[in-house]
């Protein structure tokens, strides 16, 4: 039975193939797969249920401004990459920066405004792609004839944003690490300033842009964490009564589970989240955070659904009242023959 698997090649790209051998395909192995015009290298990345997920999930259609269509058949693993493989795309990964060089060349020939960020050779050599940024749409019919008459093969430009090349190019961030889109966080999202903000953030782009110049990355993967903790403490600005009268809240601290309280007759003062709770049910009040609220809603919710469903099945056995007595009176009307009266 065929397994599916992912295979990344050089920087973020990656495609998803077939693999029909008796022995099944691990991560991190070197294989030859069959692409559109020709055989490429690449690496085993994730395998069988996980690469299909991966597959279905990730895949942004067969159809770019049209129609729907059926998708492609995917391409076979041709086997194992022998030692003799890994030597020879070892040769073409060192002989790629030369050909951007030579790209470059070209394009400043051409008077071209687009920025070369990178070359990439198949593993036959049927095919070089090249990776460049540009602000506008750049008409490079005239330079890819030239670069296919200078490379002798089929020749590939392909357009990409600035957190593409980055991915694609690496480099060590800010926070001293390597670039997190080239090393785990393989699937780019959009990041706006309003997750700054719920983060409490500064606001000035320069302070929380990464090496591409766009936001950061991790203000997105880490801002689910900022909401959830926040919903456990007040709201910044509002006055609740303590055991030293009423406090606002100037701020609060999620790691430390800290909330930065100020009076007008005690000061300021730094209180754990534990014992201003404390300190708030002393005085028979709740402390209302945003999580309590959702609690209470629920419990209402909850309690309202049931009282109701009550209602109704006592309605149902037996009505009440003066509408009950006047369904008996209209009954034994009609029971004796005469109209209803009233």
């Amino acid at each position: 039975m065929s397994q599916t698997v992912e295979v990344r090649f050089k920087g973020t790209r990656k495609a998803y193939f077939l693999w029909g051998g008796t022995e099944p395909l691990r991560p991190g192995e070197a294989v030859m797969v069959e692409v559109e015009r020709g055989r490429d290298l690449g690496h085993v990345t994730a395998v069988g249920e996980l690469a299909e997920k991966k597959c279905g999930g990730g895949c942004s259609g067969c159809a770019v401004g049209g129609d729907a269509q059926e998708p492609e058949p995917l391409k076979q693993v041709l086997g194992r990459a022998t030692a003799e493989d890994r030597k020879i795309a070892a040769e073409i990964r060192r002989s790629e920066e030369d050909a951007r060089r030579k790209v470059v060349q070209r394009v400043r020939a051409h008077d071209l405004v687009m920025k070369v960020s990178d070359t990439e050779w198949q593993w036959d050599r049927n095919k070089l792609t090249i990776y460049f940024t540009a602000e506008k749409r750049v008409d490079f019919r005239a330079l890819v004839r030239d670069l296919a008459s200078t490379f002798r093969t089929r020749i590939e430009l392909r357009q990409i944003g600035v957190r593409d090349e980055a991915a694609r190019l690496s480099g060590v961030g800010r926070c001293g690490r390597e670039y997190c889109c080239s090393t785990w966080l393989t699937e780019l999202s959009p990041v706006n300033l309003g997750l700054a903000k719920d983060q409490h953030l500064s606001l000035n782009p320069t302070q929380i842009s990464g090496g591409c110049g766009r936001l950061l990355c991790c203000l997105k993967y880490e801002h689910e964490f900022y909401v959830t903790a926040r919903k456990r403490f007040p709201k910044e600005g509002k006055t609740i009564r303590t055991s030293v009268g009423a406090e606002r809240v100037v701020a609060v601290d999620i790691f430390r589970e800290r909330v930065f309280m100020r009076s007008e007759e005690q000061g300021s003062r730094i209180i754990s989240l534990v014992q201003l709770k404390e300190e708030v049910e002393q005085l028979g009040d709740v402390l209302v955070t945003a999580e309590s609220r959702a609690r209470a809603a629920a419990q209402e919710a909850q309690s309202s659904g049931n009282g109701g469903a009550s209602a109704v099945e006592s309605s149902d056995e037996e009505p009440a009242g003066q509408e009950h007595q006047e369904r008996r009176r209209r009954r034994r009307g009609r029971d004796s023959g005469g109209a209803p009266q009233g």
